[in-house]
Parts: C-alpha cells; structure tokens; sequence
C-alpha cells in the first residue's frame, strides 16, 4: 500500500490529533464567559481572572506548529500598536515538554505573557478546535472572537476585532 502524506495534509490532521480527547459540548462563541485559566508562566502563575478590564488576545500554540511561527511576530506587533490601549497577549503553549517552547521562544523570542499547559486542558474547555487557536476575550471576560489557525488573510479581520474590543 502506498500512502503520500503531503505536508498539508499531515497539518490538517495535527487538531484531531492534538485536541483529541474529552471536549465541552460545544466551542465559545462570541458573548460567551470565557473559563477561568490558571497556569504556570516563566515567571510564575498566569491567571485569566488577573486580566479582567483588558482586552486579551488568547493563543494556544505549540512549538511543533509552522503557523505559529507567523503569528508570534504579528502578536507583538499587536502588542507595540495596542498595549497602551489595554491589549494583553496571552499565549499558551501546548507542549508537552517545556524544553521545546523553551526552544522555541529562543527562536522567535516575544513580549506576549507565556503560560503552558503541557496537559492540553485549558484549550479543550476553551473548545479549540486547530493550532493555533486565538480568543479576543473583552474586558467584561466574554468572547469577543473565536479564530481557527494563522495565514495571512487572517490578520485584517483580527486586527478589527482587537480594535473592535478595546473601543467597547
């Protein structure tokens, strides 16, 4: 039997693979409360509750991930262009291994907050459903934005909807 896995078709295969397991009956939509997230970050914990009254921009990533790669820069750019204006960027790494985001940071080294969640629990209460998956979460702690994966037709409608939550 001959099988050619292309690498797009292995990619599109990564979210099952990576959210397999128990899930909430359905993913967050816009105006839901977003669940509590309290993780461990490179400088200690990292709780979502702490952020309440800024608008943040919610990533789970994995160091394994080729999109990722192109998101970490567009998020520090959202972070130069709205920090002042109340934008976090909490990015949630996925690896089960913490050396491997270690590496990666070191690659693509970034001012977002950091926190891992090497059991993968937070995004399936989240409802995620690929890698990367983002969440603009307004200061009221509701989803504003529910986002599957990182391309480049992509960053003008997040843009919007980060612009959108920090004017509400």
């Amino acid at each position: 039997m001959n099988i050619d896995l292309s690498r797009r078709s292995l990619l599109a295969l990564l979210p099952l693979v990576l959210l397999a397991g128990p899930r909430p009956a359905r993913a967050l939509v816009a105006g839901d409360a977003a669940p509590a997230l309290e993780l461990e970050g490179p400088a200690g914990p990292v709780s979502l509750a702490a952020l309440q009254g800024r608008v943040v921009y919610l990533d789970f990533w994995a160091s394994w991930c080729p999109p990722c790669r192109q998101s970490f820069p567009w998020m520090d750019a959202q972070l130069a262009r709205h920090g002042a204006a109340g934008l976090v960027v909490l990015a949630v790494n996925l690896d089960r291994q913490r050396a491997a985001a270690e590496q990666f940071l070191r690659a693509v080294p970034s001012r977002a907050t950091i926190a891992f969640d090497p059991a993968g629990d937070t995004p399936r209460r989240f409802g995620a459903r690929a890698m990367p998956s983002s969440f603009v979460i307004g200061r009221d702690g509701r989803v504003r934005l529910q986002h599957d994966g990182f391309r480049e037709e992509d960053r003008a409608p997040l843009e919007a909807a980060i612009a959108q939550a920090l004017r509400a």
